[in-house]
């Protein structure tokens, strides 16, 4: 999992958000979190997870099958 690589401008960012928005956690809130924490100079260490999901390659892999299936309707 991904680590904050400046948590004391993490947690700042943090303490923004929950103040900022209704619900917390919600995807809106960590989207803005993750936005504002990298905008203001902040990373992340560690490994990035959608590398290693099963379904993040496939998907690729049917997007290719589509775009086969389209040039082969257009010839």
């Amino acid at each position: 999992m991904a680590k904050p690589t400046n948590p004391a401008l993490y947690n700042r960012v943090k303490s923004e958000a929950k103040a900022k928005f209704d619900v917390y956690p919600s995807a809106y809130a960590n989207a803005w979190l993750v936005k504002t924490y990298k905008k203001r100079g902040g990373g992340y260490s560690g490994s990035d997870p959608r590398k290693g999901m099963m379904g993040y390659k496939t998907a690729a892999k049917a997007s290719d099958s589509n775009d086969d299936m389209l040039k082969r309707q257009q010839s």
